[in-house]
């Protein structure tokens, strides 16, 4: 049986947490999430990174309003670096074209990721967040198994289709014996501005009733509120103010 390779960071990095933010499913606002969750961090006064593990779908960029390209010193990739001090690497930011698709197979974007966070430059860091692909597949196998993880974020919609496949997200954490440390639950409801009635546009939320199945304390339930586009569509997410993140992260530190 073939080993298992293991990434190791380089000499000039020292990170303390490496967490992955993951989704059953494309759509559920995972790379926000995890653009939030850098932020909060940061404005909270930790040192922060982000590695976008989505290759084939790189979107991490966007929302901080990078648009250079990465830089190297002969021996390490140099991160980009947002406008409040969050380290970001992604495939965006070394393709000369931003739309060029990536047509990667398998093991050359298990070798892309592996480069992204060997290679680069992370210096010291409290805390590396992977913004990992949709689904349960290679990538997700590979960021299981080779990088020091010290636990999951799982992302979900309010919707019984969502909820079934973040089942499948829980199981795979379970069965690979890494920690969950909280669920997020975005589009969770709707407040009319106008009359300030509370809408499930979505559906009834399940994700009580999953974290409580795992014994899974930290939750957080995000509303769907056009300004959070607005502010991403302008590449200033990390101005963004959620005070449900806030109360978030004070629980993951706890659970760390």
């Amino acid at each position: 049986m073939q080993a298992i390779e293991k990434f190791e960071f380089n000499e000039s990095s020292n990170v303390k947490n490496v967490i992955a933010v993951v989704s059953g499913k494309g759509g559920v606002g995972k790379t926000f999430t995890t653009s939030v969750l850098a932020s909060h961090l940061r404005r909270q006064g930790y040192k922060v990174g982000v590695l976008d593990a989505d290759i084939t779908g790189p979107s991490i960029p966007k929302g901080f309003g990078i648009d250079e390209l990465a830089r190297s010193n002969g021996r390490e990739i140099l991160p980009l670096v947002s406008k409040t001090g969050i380290e970001i690497i992604s495939v965006n930011s070394i393709l000369e074209n931003k739309t060029t698709p990536v047509l990667w197979r398998a093991p050359i974007i298990n070798n892309a990721i592996n480069q992204f966070f060997s290679q680069v430059r992370w210096g010291n860091l409290d805390y590396l967040l992977i913004d990992m692909p949709p689904g349960t597949g290679d990538v997700s196998l590979t960021v299981f198994q080779s990088m020091p993880l010290s636990g999951v974020i799982i992302v979900s919609t309010p919707s019984d289709l969502v909820t079934m496949i973040v089942e499948k997200a829980v199981t795979m954490a379970k069965m690979m014996s890494i920690k969950i440390l909280g669920f997020i639950e975005n589009m969770s409801t709707f407040k009319c501005p106008n009359c300030g009635e509370v809408h499930e546009i979505f559906g009834p939320s399940h994700i009580e009733e999953i974290a409580k199945r795992e014994n899974v304390k930290n939750i957080c339930k995000l509303p769907i509120d056009e300004t959070f586009s607005q502010y991403v569509d302008k590449g200033n997410v990390e101005f963004l103010e959620i005070p449900q993140v806030d109360k978030f992260i004070e629980d993951l530190k706890n659970g760390l």
